[in-house]
């Protein structure tokens, strides 16, 4: 520990189950995957608690954005880290008119990842944590084409890696589309209007933040009202993350912010003085 402000203890699940539950803990923040998160949660009704969780995000290109930097911040935002981040870009919506110039800046570059060691310095996606989720990303991305998606590239092992996978076609039930891949798989699908856009990015059960590629303010403004996400970065995707910024999601994607000052104010209690009839 660091003196008496930190310690470290490591436990396995029932203990660390018993701590949390304990009244004696005033605040719980827990980091990790959606269905524990909210077990946490419900084991500590006083408490208070913050929960940082899993996504799905959604990127959206218009098509007055910059293709060429849509397409590289896609590719960034969707396969660093192996797609292992909850603010990876999951599902990228590319307006129908500038869809083909789009994918034609997209798979070139996705295709161009190096995957591999990740202590090789030219490696740009390393393996995923474990062999079941390695199993769990095959199996889903499985299950899509065989109802009717298609991958233009990826979607196959490499050792204990995933090959960099874009999906097209995918439908909103797919688990590619509808859950948490946590992994280096990415869908594209075009449409019509923004309203459209707006309506299938926030059509997920996960809210923690989205990317928008656009020069209207108009509509800038518009996704912010009307998504329901933590955070919607502008010209730019999902993973975009400052300790700055207030960094939290809402639906299943958790409660509460994190970041340097709305970390410390959620560990904190606002308590109130009020005084009277003294002569100051």
């Amino acid at each position: 520990g660091v003196g008496d402000a930190m310690s470290v203890l490591l436990a396995p699940n029932e203990d660390a189950e018993r701590a949390v539950a304990d009244p004696r803990v005033p605040v719980v923040t827990f980091t990790g995957s959606t269905p524990v998160g909210w077990h946490l949660k419900s084991l500590a009704p006083r408490a208070r608690v913050t929960l940082e969780l899993g996504g799905n995000a959604a990127a959206i290109v218009e098509p007055d954005a910059d293709l060429a930097h849509a397409a590289a911040r896609v590719t960034m935002g969707g396969f660093y880290q192996a797609g292992q981040s909850c603010v990876s870009v999951q599902r990228v919506l590319v307006h129908e008119a500038i869809y083909d110039e789009f994918m034609s800046g997209l798979l070139p570059q996705v295709k161009g990842l190096v995957t591999g060691n990740p202590m090789d310095p030219s490696t740009d996606v390393g393996p995923l944590i474990d062999q079941k989720a390695l199993d769990r990303i095959d199996a889903w991305v499985a299950d899509a084409v065989a109802g009717g998606a298609r991958a233009l590239t990826g979607a196959e092992r490499k050792g204990n890696c995933y090959l960099p996978t874009v999906l097209v076609d995918v439908k909103p039930e797919m688990k590619v589309s509808c859950e948490e891949v946590f992994g280096p798989v990415i869908t594209v699908q075009p449409y019509s209007t923004f309203e459209e856009a707006i309506g299938i990015a926030d059509d997920s059960a996960f809210g923690l933040q989205a990317g928008l590629f656009t020069r209207d303010v108009e509509k800038i403004f518009y996704a912010h009202r009307e998504l329901r996400v933590g955070g919607l970065i502008h010209n730019d995707v999902s993973a975009f993350r400052a300790d700055q910024m207030p960094y939290g999601g809402v639906k299943s994607s958790g409660v509460g912010k994190e970041g340097l000052r709305y970390a410390m104010e959620e560990m904190s209690e606002l308590r109130l003085l009020v005084l009277s009839g003294l002569d100051l």
